[in-house]
C-alpha cells in the first residue's frame, strides 16, 4: 500500500505543478485567454481524478501491464496539457 500512496502523492504533485503553471501563465501574460486557461485547469483536475481513481482500483491478474498502461496514459495526457499551456501565451 505504501507504493500506491507514493504514486498518488507524485501524481498530485505533478498535477499541482501543472495547475500552478497555468495560473502563472494567465497572471504574467497580458494576452492570455482566461476561458482557455479555465478549460486547461479543468482538464488537469479531470486527469488527476481519473488517474487517482484508477490507482485505487487496480486490475487483478495483470498488475504490471495495468501500471504500464496507466503510466503511458498519464504521460500522454500530461504532455497534451503542457502543449496547451505553451500555446496559451
Amino acid at each position: 500500500m505504501a507504493k500506491r500512496r507514493a504514486l498518488k502523492k507524485s501524481i498530485n504533485n505533478i498535477c499541482g505543478e501543472l495547475f500552478a503553471e497555468v495560473v502563472a501563465a494567465t497572471l504574467y501574460s497580458p494576452d492570455a485567454k482566461v476561458e482557455i486557461a479555465n478549460d486547461i485547469t479543468g482538464a488537469i483536475l479531470k486527469l488527476q481524478g481519473d488517474i487517482i481513481s484508477r490507482i485505487s482500483h487496480t486490475e487483478p491478474g495483470n498488475v504490471k501491464g495495468f501500471y504500464k498502461k496507466l503510466r503511458e496514459d498519464f504521460n500522454e495526457r500530461a504532455t497534451e496539457i503542457v502543449d496547451q499551456i505553451c500555446n496559451l501565451n
